[in-house]
């Protein structure tokens, strides 16, 4: 007789949950919640992508491009990273065109890394870059990023270093803490990078959501950490277009030739229709990335004023579109457990800070104000009865 019992599932499927970020989006669908834990705008993209959009949904193309990306979209972005960078990039050896921006650090860690080896994550991180190390077989080192200035140990950071790891995942501006790295700070990475022969992969797809008077640098601008960089990024929010599924990657040939490889196998490549029309948002001028600017810093205004008016107490993020806020005083052992209340009680939906850590913190949940300002003045009015969930 046949034995029912089937042999186990591998390892990795199992070393990790599934997206708890997209899980509270189905915890917002189930209690008619507004969803400020996954951080997609409310709002449409600009209205000449989605005028080119319809033309090429007319004209075409239909069929598959070549896997690394479209000729005209690699060279408009690498257009784009010149002006931003001042390094010369060419579309041919050093970008390649993946589906969003989590393709775009996958492909970059299974291109560098081998099973053994390590990679360096600041804490708090997106949910993403754990299971991307772990699905390379790399095994993470994590460094803290100490509240409220999310700032790091140079000592605690040069013995991650010393430990010999492969790469370090570099998230700037970051999520989910909004923190915006200074030239300082990235310049004493870079420098161990140099001194520790260490790749450094960065994720910059918030470059141009950042609050005044803070700056974003380009971390491969700096001196020598051109070839050592690899950078990861999407249109989804620059754009406002996380449903298209665009990102790419830009590194010296070398590794630039790896990615091709990886992303070859991985998902062959990005929608055709698509990146054609995303090429009309690459080439917009510098008054796009001035109204962008002050859009959401008015966004994240209303946000913040109306948590100060609550008596919340948060991080005033330098970048992004996302606050983390401080939940410790309604003492709650779980903070998942008390975004599912929030969700059911008072109708906003966040995400549970304790996603983020390495250590198990339940002391904060993470808002995205990347929504339409009556949604936000709704949330805010919804919020104002967080404190009937004070317990004693």
């Amino acid at each position: 007789m046949r034995d029912n019992k089937m042999k186990n599932l591998s390892n990795r499927a199992t070393s990790f949950t599934e997206s708890v970020i997209r899980k509270m989006t189905l915890v917002a669908n189930k209690y008619n919640s507004i969803n400020l834990a996954q951080g997609f705008p409310e709002f449409d993209p600009p209205f000449e992508i989605l005028n080119r959009l319809q033309e090429i949904s007319l004209t075409g193309p239909h069929q598959y491009s070549i896997t690394c990306g479209a000729k005209n979209l690699r060279e408009a972005i690498a257009k784009k990273h010149e002006k931003l960078t001042g390094i010369t990039t060419n579309p041919e050896e050093n970008v390649v065109v993946t589906c969003g921006g989590t393709e775009a650090m996958m492909a970059s860690m299974m291109a560098i890394t081998n099973p053994g080896d390590k990679v360096i994550i600041f804490s708090p991180f997106y949910e993403n870059y754990k299971a991307d190390a772990i699905l390379s077989g790399a095994e993470p080192i994590f460094v803290k990023l100490n509240p409220p200035n999310f700032d790091f140990d140079i000592s605690e950071l040069e013995n991650a270093f010393k430990q010999n790891p492969k790469a370090i995942i570099l998230c700037n501006p970051s999520n989910p803490s909004g923190k915006v790295f200074t030239r300082e700070e990235l310049q004493i990475i870079a420098d161990f990078a140099e001194k520790y022969d260490t790749y450094v992969v960065t994720d910059e797809v918030y470059d141009h959501i950042v609050y005044k008077p803070y700056v974003h640098t380009y971390f491969a601008s700096l001196p020598k950490m051109k070839d050592r960089t690899i950078t990861t990024t999407s249109l989804s929010k620059t754009y406002s277009i996380t449903g298209w599924r665009l990102g790419y990657t830009i590194a010296n040939k070398e590794i630039t030739q790896a990615i091709k490889s990886v992303h070859d196998f991985l998902t062959v490549g990005a929608a055709a229709p698509l990146q054609e029309a995303a090429i009309v948002g690459l080439n917009f001028g510098d008054d796009y990335y001035e109204q962008l600017q002050e859009k959401y810093t008015h966004k994240r205004d209303i946000f913040l004023n109306g948590l100060k008016e609550i008596g919340l107490d948060f991080y005033s993020p330098q970048g992004t579109y996302f606050v983390m806020v401080d939940i410790s005083k309604f003492n709650r052992k779980s903070d998942y457990d008390f975004c599912v209340e929030l969700s059911q009680k008072i109708g906003v939906t966040p995400v549970p800070g304790s996603s983020f850590f390495k250590d198990d913190n339940n002391d904060y949940v993470r808002f995205h104000f990347a929504k339409n300002d009556d949604t936000l003045i709704e949330a805010i009015n919804r919020l104002r009865k967080i404190n009937d969930l004070l317990v004693d």
